[in-house]
């Protein structure tokens, strides 16, 4: 016991002191955040059959931005083994004298249980933005835009032994997104200047993995240390002025954070969340402007 309990401390000393690195943190494209990949109950809903959780979103970005982000989510338990999700998604970014706040994305997920241990998750990211955002009748880069502008497909595994959970999943862009920001536009003391271009922004596919240990220290309270992968398929593209497509060296890659989740039972039917994450590995070019030096997120869920 002592052990685990130590254990535990360091890894949750480890994740909060890792936050002077640069990484995507816990938000990526969309897929590590939702219900079925997310660690939590490894059932669904807990024998109730509706769930609503609202939640706010705190983060630092590159080039001095601040996030501040905002969802609401449903979910519906069809039978025991079968649910299905909903969430919407806002976001406020702020810094260098810009600012700018719009919806995000809506996702519609669906969690089937094959057994005890396994768990299938499959949906869809729909785009609420297109992502080209526009200022001074330039567009503005990704770091500033609200949502990725894609339609996005989301696959999942998620499988529970002994106690240990382990998900892995796919999400892939399958639209590019209208986004038409060159850095070119900007003169060099502009700080647009230094942002990567994403004119015709195309993304490649994600692909995830986390491990996560929940670990209950006293009733109604538990701990959940996770490490969390995501590997970028291949380099990301974009055109350039002259119509031609560029590839967007050192997009390519993994990126590897320390997630923590805190969970508290207020009441049988209400429930608090408190999770971070911060980074260890980065990629070296991230254009789709995910980077996050840390990410701090609050949840009060409901069940009925």
């Amino acid at each position: 016991m002592k052990t685990k309990i130590s254990i535990l401390f360091i890894l949750v000393l480890t994740i909060i002191i890792k936050d002077n690195t640069f990484s995507q943190g816990c938000s990526d494209a969309g897929f590590c955040s939702v219900s079925g990949i997310k660690p939590g109950k490894f059932d669904t809903l807990s024998g109730f059959k509706n769930s609503l959780a609202i939640g706010g979103t705190l983060a630092k970005a590159d080039h001095d931005i601040s996030i501040i982000g905002n969802y609401l989510e449903y979910s519906r338990r069809i039978n025991g083994k079968f649910s299905i999700h909903s969430k919407i998604t806002s976001i406020r970014q702020e810094g260098n004298k810009i600012s700018n706040f719009n919806l995000s994305d809506i996702y519609f997920t669906s969690n089937f249980l094959l057994n005890n241990y396994t768990k299938f998750i499959a949906g869809i990211k729909i785009p609420l933005s297109n992502a080209n955002k526009i200022r001074e009748n330039y567009s503005l880069p990704m770091d500033y835009q609200s949502s990725l502008g894609t339609f996005d497909l989301i696959l999942g595994l998620n499988f529970e032994i002994k106690k240990f959970q382990l998900a892995i999943a796919y999400e892939q862009a399958l639209t590019k997104n209208k986004n038409e920001f060159l850095a070119e536009n900007h003169p060099t003391w502009d700080v647009l200047n230094d942002f990567q271009s994403t004119n015709q922004y195309r993304r490649k596919g994600d692909v995830l993995l986390r491990i996560a240990y929940p670990y209950t220290l006293i009733n109604k309270l538990k701990i959940t240390p996770a490490i969390l992968s995501i590997y970028h398929l291949a380099n990301d593209e974009y055109n350039n002025a002259f119509n031609n497509t560029l590839e967007i060296d050192g997009s390519k890659g993994l990126t590897l954070n320390g997630n923590l989740f805190i969970d508290y039972e207020l009441f049988p039917k209400h429930y608090f969340q408190l999770s971070g994450g911060v980074p260890f590995v980065v990629r070296d070019n991230r254009p789709d402007g995910l980077t996050r030096k840390f990410v701090l997120n609050l949840e009060y869920g409901f069940k009925f």
